[in-house]
Order: structure tokens, then C-alpha cells, then sequence
């Protein structure tokens, strides 16, 4: 698939911020039992957010402003979509709202972090394997969003 320039900027831009966020998210498991769990699953969500928009902007698909993952991947096609489960998808678009700020909710484990930090790289995986080279190799200030 051609794509122009302006947009391969753009991809690069969301790839290298969802690198960023699972960054955050795996070296934030590190912590274990001392581990802000909200925070390792609210990184892993927007590490599949932002490849998700990546993957729509490479596409040349508009997308609303929003963290609802369901939302987000209903405008990919069938092909493109990597293989979240619905469940995964609402729980990880409740890490993106709820669980960000204080309230009633139950609180989340170590073991969910983790398994949410799973499915976040196996989304970055799926949706990867379908990009260009292009997009994946380093930009113009020589940061590479692998």
C-alpha cells in the first residue's frame, strides 16, 4: 500500500507513543508487589490504542477522539483487527476510564497486570506484521519505534 509522507510521519509519531507506553507498562512489572497496577494496565491500553490509530491513520480511516478500544476497532477492517477478545477489549477500555481515577472499583492484580501487559503485546505484534517497513524504521531524528 503507497503512503505519503505526511502520514508516514503520523504513523511513526503513535507507534513510537505506544512503544513509550509499553515501556512504561513492562518495566512497571518490575516492581512486583510494589507494582501500581492501574498504571501498568492503563499503559498497556494505550499501547493498544495508539497502535490501533496507527493502524486506522495508515489506512487513511478517521477515528473519534476516544479510549474505547471496541470503538476504535470496529473501524478496522476484519483483516486488520488483532486478536482481542470482546472481554479484553472492555476491560482494557475500563483501565483506560475508570480505574485511572480514584472511585469504587475493584482493585487489580498482579496477575491481571501482567496477563493485560500480554495481551498488549500481542496486539502490538498482530497489528505490526501488517505495517510497511517504512513506518517501522527509524524516523528523521533517528528514533526507532521498536
Amino acid at each position: 500500500m503507497p503512503v505519503s509522507p505526511d502520514a508516514v510521519a503520523v504513523v511513526r509519531d503513535w507507534i513510537q507513543k505506544a512503544e513509550n507506553d509499553l515501556t512504561t507498562a513492562t518495566h512497571t512489572l518490575k516492581l512486583r508487589k510494589r507494582c501500581p497496577t492501574d498504571t501498568v494496565c492503563f499503559h498497556a491500553q494505550q499501547c493498544v490504542e495508539k497502535y490501533l490509530k496507527a493502524m486506522l491513520t495508515l489506512s487513511g480511516i478517521d477515528f473519534p477522539r476516544t479510549h474505547d478500544l471496541g470503538v476504535l476497532i470496529l473501524r478496522c477492517s476484519k483483516a486488520m483487527r488483532p486478536d482481542l477478545s470482546p472481554e479484553e477489549l472492555d476491560r482494557m477500555t475500563e483501565y483506560a476510564t475508570t480505574s485511572r481515577y480514584p472511585g469504587d472499583y475493584e482493585p487489580i492484580s498482579l496477575a491481571e497486570a501482567r496477563r493485560t501487559v500480554s495481551a498488549a503485546r500481542r496486539a502490538r505484534q498482530e497489528l505490526r506484521r501488517q505495517m510497511p517497513r517504512i513506518v517501522l524504521r527509524p524516523g528523521p531524528t533517528g528514533v526507532s519505534p521498536e
